[in-house]
């Protein structure tokens, strides 16, 4: 059975009957002129056209501190370390703000700072660098996880939303609630759940049962446990929360320990049974990368309200029947 874990941790299992399938500072306004020259004349480099002399040795002394922009084909590394942001390392996408010597900085990282990082002079006020938001239109820009396998290199108008659904995204702790801050590799989840959130229980077999007890406790309360089969792990969550205030509902779901490619491999189905009734969900499941949160957010799940949960419950108990197959 599955006890409730308001830190999103805790969970028992009852296997089914039958079961067991399983910076440098200073410059002037024209050190902005100097960068865009550099960068004009990196591209007229890769190009095959002469450049500006010297030129070229100013662009390359900042080159190194990027390696993965060496790994950019048919690229200029010297051209993409223009754009390197000396605070976090990520790369100045438009629209591009320098500071008044010219320096540039990051979006996100330049609303986190009261001076320039470079020179320490007033970021303000705001000063678009068109020229080089023009160079940066003309490049590709690798991922910012290209350090953890990712090989693509795109326009910065794409970078962000590839990003925000990079398959080599860390992932965060899949765990209900905003307790554990950890985040890793995907074959590092697996042995984090089992060292952090030892309570949580492992059943065998594609066709378990899910036996969530003391529903009727109040507040929100949430429901963990494990299921592995088919040389995966699936992660069972029933969540009971006030979506609408005044009107609390819950709300289960099934995730996959693995990326989003490999949970479209599986699906999985939800059923309470019980006094005559039987409610069904049957899904595709989500991969951890998505989480909880957005299940309930979109009503991707398996949702009921109390009254059908005391219609299914035993003294206080839920179970459900979720069973995992292979597409």
């Amino acid at each position: 059975m599955s006890r409730p874990s308001s830190a999103g941790g805790g969970g028992l299992g009852a296997g089914k009957a039958g079961g067991g399938k399983h910076g440098g500072s200073g410059g002037t306004a024209s050190a902005a002129a100097a960068a865009a020259a550099a960068a004009a004349a990196a591209v007229a480099a890769t190009a095959g056209v002469g450049s500006v002399p010297g030129s070229g040795s100013a662009a390359a002394s900042s080159a190194g501190s990027l390696p993965h922009a060496a790994a950019l084909p048919g690229q200029s590394p010297e051209l993409t370390a223009l754009f390197e942001c000396p605070v976090c390392f990520d790369y100045v996408l438009p629209p591009i703000l320098q500071c008044q010597a010219g320096h540039l900085v990051c979006n996100p990282c330049r609303q986190k700072l009261s001076c320039c990082p470079t020179c320490r002079g007033p970021l303000s006020p705001s000063i678009r660098n068109l020229a080089m938001e023009k160079v940066a239109s003309t490049l590709p820009f690798p991922c910012k996880y290209s350090g953890s396998g990712c090989l693509l290199v795109l326009h910065h108008s794409q970078k962000a939303d590839h990003e925000e659904l990079c398959e080599f995204r860390p992932y965060t702790c899949p765990c209900p609630g905003a307790t554990c801050k950890w985040a890793g590799p995907l074959e590092a989840v697996m042995p984090h759940l089992m060292h952090t959130h030892k309570s949580i229980t492992t059943l065998q077999g594609e066709d378990i049962v899910f036996l969530a007890t003391d529903i009727s406790l109040p507040g929100a309360v949430d429901w963990v446990m494990m299921q592995s089969c088919f040389s995966h792990h699936f992660m069972l969550v029933l969540e009971k929360q006030e979506k609408f205030e005044g009107h609390q509902q819950f709300f289960a779901v099934v995730l996959l320990i693995g990326a989003r490619k490999q949970a479209q491999n599986f699906a999985y189905r939800l059923e309470l049974n019980g006094n005559r009734r039987r409610l069904t969900w049957e899904a595709t499941p989500r991969s951890i990368h998505d989480g909880v949160a957005a299940a309930i957010l979109n009503s991707d799940c398996l949702v009921f309200d109390t009254s059908v949960a005391h219609l299914f419950a035993d003294n206080g108990n839920l179970g459900i029947n979720v069973t995992i197959s292979m597409c």
